[in-house]
């Protein structure tokens, strides 16, 4: 079966529902329809510039260029971490633990798919190796942020009950312990509700691409559940990371909850 091309007559279709939307938005005085507009042509640009981009890297196969675009990608990715939680640490302490999650979870688990699962030759090859880093860094990007958003907020709403553990001699690792746990489960509430809502109340896009793209339905099976593996175990990895790191920016070795560690609103 071959993929069906989409030229540009059948974009413009699918551009009509958000036009009409905009309209339906300014007929009923919602206020939206700006942002509607905005965020449309903003997301065409994107993705045509990324596309663009991509068509080169995957055409020069080079690992220099294939390594640069996915140190972008982790970049862009840890700055939405770090910037997402409404309490965050001072200075460029909230970089560095966004920084190091997703770098780690997203490295490790991209590396260990094309090494074992998919194995392309190279097995650095781009075509492989970016969509894969994309798809994994937007599972740790929500993972961790959520994780990282819970604790920090509850740290500052339950500081009393905190600071009332380490007062009568508990450790903080003791005292933050119920909020470390309430934390990570948060984050990866929406993976859980990703994997079992898969197959009966949706279809997920990587699989629905696939077939699209002419792929038999049920190797696009094997390949998304793969993928849904991948994502909770980065997604995993990096919400417990994220607490651990910032469990250990808010305390110190005296066994003190540390507050002034976070930065004013």
């Amino acid at each position: 079966m071959n993929p069906i091309h989409l030229g540009e007559a059948d974009l413009l279709v699918g551009a009509l529902l958000v036009l009409l939307s905009a309209g339906a938005s300014f007929a009923l005085n919602l206020g939206v329809h700006q942002q509607l507009l905005w965020a449309a042509g903003r997301m065409v640009a994107q993705l045509l510039l990324v596309g663009l981009a991509l068509r080169l890297v995957f055409r020069a196969a080079s690992p220099p260029a294939t390594f640069a675009i996915i140190v972008l990608m982790i970049g862009a990715a840890a700055r939405e971490v770090a910037a997402r939680p409404v309490e965050r640490l001072r200075g460029w302490a909230h970089y560095r633990i966004g920084a190091a999650v997703v770098a780690a979870a997203s490295v490790a688990t991209v590396a260990l798919a094309l090494l074992t699962a998919i194995r392309p030759s190279p097995w650095y090859d781009p075509r492989y190796a970016i969509p894969l880093m994309g798809i994994v860094l937007g599972s740790v990007l929500n993972s961790a942020s959520l994780a990282l958003d819970s604790f920090f907020g509850g740290l500052v709403s339950g500081r009393a009950g905190i600071e009332a553990r380490l007062a009568l001699g508990a450790s903080c690792n003791e005292a933050l312990a119920d909020l470390i746990r309430l934390s990570i489960r948060r984050g990866l509430i929406p993976l859980i509700n990703q994997m079992s809502a898969a197959g009966i109340i949706t279809l997920p896009g990587i699989m629905t691409g696939q077939m699209l793209a002419g792929m038999d339905p049920v190797e696009a099976v094997k390949y998304q559940i793969m993928l849904l593996f991948l994502l909770t175990g980065a997604g995993a990895m990096a919400a417990s990371g994220a607490v651990w790191l910032a469990a250990r920016s808010v305390t110190d070795e005296r066994q003190r909850l540390r507050l002034d560690r976070l930065a004013p609103r």
